[in-house]
């Protein structure tokens, strides 16, 4: 009885603050960076063959979700994770091309999927996704905080489910190992409004 009365207050609370949905987020947790890691077009991948050199290299995810690869020809990973684009070119490669091939790919940068940082950072914009991304690292990326940042009123908003939802982060309190750090994922919007004093 006790959760559902808090679900009732919570859901009282919401609707008195104008209909603007602020919820907490969900916790960063081990699904969330399955779907943040998946690639797509423009990411940068590393492919390493073991003992294939010429085979070896950086490859970037066409506009189709595909790597011109050496041998497979067209691979398509849009959609994949690193491990799933690495079993899809061993896959391709020991079909005929080599005995038992090893194959690991790592990903040098996110470019299908983007933060945005906005609001009193010395640098605003719009920036690749890193995997593991923390708000402290995006911050920083938009060149710090200004000296009129009011950094624990941060707001981090994130659609889930097609619905936005916006939570405070405080920011400093993360800094001072107050608080634990947030984990954002690809599509967050990123503000730190202005302080007052």
């Amino acid at each position: 009885m006790l959760p559902r009365l808090l679900l009732v207050a919570s859901v009282l609370a919401a609707t008195a603050c104008g209909h603007a949905r602020s919820t907490s987020l969900p916790a960063p947790v081990a699904a969330a960076p399955a779907v943040a890691s998946t690639l797509g077009a423009g990411d940068v991948l590393e492919v390493r063959v073991f003992q294939e050199p010429e085979l070896s290299g950086v490859y970037q995810v066409g506009p189709q979700g595909d790597v011109m690869f050496p041998l497979c020809k067209q691979v398509v990973v849009d959609g994949l994770t690193a491990n799933g684009a690495a079993e899809k070119l061993r896959a391709c490669l020991a079909n005929g091309f080599l005995r038992d091939p090893q194959v690991s790919v790592l990903v040098k940068e996110y470019n299908s999927k983007k933060v945005f940082v906005f609001g009193e950072v010395q640098k605003p914009g719009t920036f690749p996704y890193q995997d593991g991304m923390s708000i402290v690292q995006a911050v920083t990326i938009a060149g710090g905080f200004t000296k009129t940042a009011a950094q624990n009123s941060t707001s981090v908003t994130r659609r889930v489910n097609g619905t936005e939802s916006k939570v405070k982060v405080n920011v400093q309190d993360i800094a001072l190992g107050k608080a634990p750090n947030f984990t954002l994922e690809p599509g967050d919007i990123v503000y730190v409004p202005e302080s007052l004093f």
